[in-house]
């Protein structure tokens, strides 16, 4: 397939809308039935079309307010705070004031359209003004000019190939997220409540396979952190791990003795990596020396040591490694933790440690409000730990490691590249659609 393409503004295959908030200050204007859309809801992993975002407004709320009820598979672009963020309405929503809504007009698809805003930020951007910050009006946005199939099922069909990828994606996501729970679940079930032990003191079945349970004792013992499992052991963090050596950001190309590429991980990246995300972490350049005292090995616990998410971490895996192809060392935004026991140990521990980031615990140990700062000491001599004999730690590993799927983790990044090289080329028309079918089917990814 490869029909005419033809060159349209925006305005011409589409209607923009602009959205709106109610008052703040009448709290009856939200938590409503009406799901209701800001740029911050876009800002993490979102499937293309979404239903709702973090809140909702009252239909009283919506009416209060210049905001419309926006139909099904309209297109919704963040045009400020950032401009560019992009998906499809699953369903009626309504946005604030941060978007310009596109709804396209019966003769164009709006799945090929959010595949060519996907792709066009920097086009967007350009129309933009503002002192302040950009923003992209909805005369500006109007007069940018989209180049595409004149034939609606040619653009369906460039839109369904991208999406066959996308959903993808997102079914690996999906995989991985529940695998995650899975392992945060059997975390909270074994190290915090205690069920296998509350289940045998009370002369229940534990319901875990026999050797397993017979692992765990069937009465409690008093503690520093109240009632724990007999023969287990209350300690600080700081028995388990210790701070390591501090990061480099090394130089931006190769000079004299900064002769060793790596991939270098910042804070931000150990947020996303422990959403599962591969970000795109810069290359930098460091001495050999710099590499080998800084490199991660299993069992290491790196902590976003300073900004937005401080003191978020990750339990290191080699596996990481063959994710970004290089070698991999963290820029002195990061603060590492060196493992001082077994493996098995590390990853309860870090379990415990992610717990009290979720649970806000990380923030008393912060420092510095503008840019905050985290303090690495004090978490490890202040945050106690309940750890069990070796071979209870062993088994959740064990468990905890299966669920870590890296090979998802893998594949969804070597389709989301695939994806990102076939995009430009498909809404270009520079491919055609019986040339990326094919690519696709080698490659087992059929559309």
């Amino acid at each position: 397939m490869g029909g005419e393409w033809i060159e349209r503004t925006i305005g011409e295959i589409a209607d923009i809308v602009g959205g709106s908030t109610p008052s703040t200050k009448d709290p009856s204007n939200f938590d409503g039935d009406v799901p209701w859309l800001t740029p911050k809801d876009l800002s993490g992993p979102h499937p293309r079309y979404v239903s709702h975002g973090s809140r909702n407004l009252s239909k009283k709320g919506l009416e209060s307010c210049s905001a419309r009820l926006l139909p099904k598979n309209s297109v919704l672009l963040s045009s400020r705070a950032p401009i560019g963020y992009v998906a499809i309405a699953a369903n009626p929503i309504a946005t604030n004031q941060g978007f310009r809504s596109l709804l396209l007009h019966e003769e164009y698809d709006h799945e090929f359209v959010y595949y060519w805003l996907t792709h066009s930020t920097e086009v967007l951007e350009r129309h933009a003004s503002g002192s302040t910050f950009k923003e992209l009006s909805g005369t500006a946005l109007k007069n940018i000019r989209i180049r595409l199939p004149r034939d609606k099922g040619e653009q369906r069909a460039i839109a369904h190939i991208l999406g066959t990828l996308d959903d993808k994606i997102e079914l690996n996501r999906r995989m991985s997220e529940t695998l995650e729970a899975m392992a945060r679940a059997l975390f909270k079930s074994w190290f915090v409540d205690f069920d296998p032990v509350r289940a045998k003191a009370e002369g229940r079945v534990p319901g875990l396979p026999k050797p397993l349970a017979d692992l765990f004792p069937d009465s409690f013992q008093d503690s520093e952190l109240g009632e724990i499992p007999k023969g287990w052991q209350v300690k600080p963090l700081g028995e388990l791990f210790e701070v390591g050596l501090g990061g480099t950001w090394g130089k931006d190309a190769e000079t004299g003795k900064y002769d060793t590429p790596i991939r270098c991980l910042r804070g931000i990246d150990c947020h996303h990596l422990a959403e599962g995300q591969v970000p795109d972490v810069p290359t930098r350049w460091v001495t050999k020396k710099q590499w080998e005292a800084r490199r991660l090995h299993d069992g290491v616990i790196l902590v976003e040591g300073s900004g937005s998410f401080c003191g978020r971490s990750l339990l290191w895996s080699n596996g990481y490694n063959i994710l970004f192809g290089k070698m991999v060392a963290y820029s002195n935004f990061c603060k590492r933790l060196d493992p001082r026991c077994s493996l098995s140990e590390a990853v309860i521990g870090w379990q415990f440690m992610r717990k009290a980031f979720q649970d806000g615990e990380i923030q008393s140990f912060r420092t510095g409000t503008a840019f905050p700062n985290l303090d690495v000491q004090s978490v490890l001599a202040n945050l106690l730990v309940c750890i069990p004999p070796k071979p209870i730690a062993d088994q959740f590993a064990k468990l905890f490691w299966e669920c870590r799927r890296i090979d998802l983790v893998r594949q969804t990044q070597t389709i989301a590249a695939l994806r990102d090289a076939l995009l430009p080329k498909l809404i270009s028309g520079e491919l055609r659609i019986e040339d990326a079918e094919r690519f696709l089917h080698e490659r087992g990814l059929d559309a």
